[in-house]
């Protein structure tokens, strides 16, 4: 796994874009992580793996929407 960013969602939470690989496939994971009670992040089922030949029309789709959001 490749970590690109982790993004503050505020009380102890983060949302983590990362490269993963599953059963030999690659994905762009976007996923919320919380903060165990050790300080360590822990991963949620919040979240969203999006397989690489879909990665154009999602990135479409998400500038699609900042447009509407400006």
């Amino acid at each position: 796994m490749s970590v690109i960013r982790d993004i503050d969602k505020g009380k102890g939470e983060i949302i983590r874009v990362e490269i993963s690989e599953f059963k030999g496939n690659k994905y762009l994971n976007l996923r919320v992580w919380y903060t165990d009670s050790e300080g360590e992040y822990k991963p949620t089922q919040k979240g969203i793996a999006i397989p690489v030949g879909l990665y154009s029309e999602v990135k479409d789709a998400i500038l699609a929407a900042e447009s509407l959001l400006s």
